[in-house]
C-alpha cells in the first residue's frame, strides 16, 4: 500500500483508538466488578489489549482535543437512565470506533484493518453474549 496518512487521519485514528478502547473498558469494568464475570471481562480484556497502534507518536502529534469541535456533551450522551443503557452505548460506541479504524487502515496496512474488522465483530457477538 502506497497511501500515507495525513495528521487529520491521524487525529481520526487517534480519537477513535482511545474512543474504542474507552468504550470496552466501560462495559469490562461493569462485568468485572457488578457482575464478578471472569470470562466475560478476561475476553473484553484481551479485545481491549488488540485494540492498539504500534507506532503512537503520528497519532500523539495528530491529537488535538482542546479544540475538538465537539467537546462539549450532547444532551444525549448525558441520558443514561439504566446501567444498560450505559452498556449498549459503550457497545455501540466501540463497534463504531473500530469500524471507522477498520475503514481508514485500509488505506495503509490491511493487517491493522483487518484487526480493528475482527474486533468490531468479536464485539458484535459479545454484546449480544452480555445482553
Amino acid at each position: 500500500m502506497t497511501n500515507e496518512l495525513t495528521p487529520d487521519l491521524f487525529r481520526v485514528c487517534d480519537a477513535n483508538l482511545n474512543r474504542l478502547k474507552e468504550g470496552i473498558r466501560v462495559v469490562e469494568d461493569i462485568a468485572r466488578y457488578r457482575d464478578n464475570n471472569k470470562e466475560l471481562s478476561l475476553k473484553l480484556k484481551e479485545l481491549r489489549h488488540l485494540a492498539r497502534v504500534d507506532d503512537l507518536k503520528p497519532l500523539l502529534n495528530g491529537r488535538d482535543s482542546v479544540n475538538d469541535v465537539l467537546r462539549p456533551s450532547t444532551s444525549s450522551e448525558m441520558n443514561r437512565e439504566t446501567l444498560q443503557n450505559i452498556i449498549t452505548a459503550n457497545f455501540k460506541r466501540a463497534q463504531e470506533s473500530s469500524r471507522v479504524l477498520e475503514e481508514i487502515y485500509k488505506l495503509v496496512d490491511a493487517d491493522l484493518s483487518e484487526n480493528f474488522k475482527h474486533i468490531r465483530y468479536t464485539l458484535y457477538a459479545l454484546e449480544k453474549e452480555f445482553i
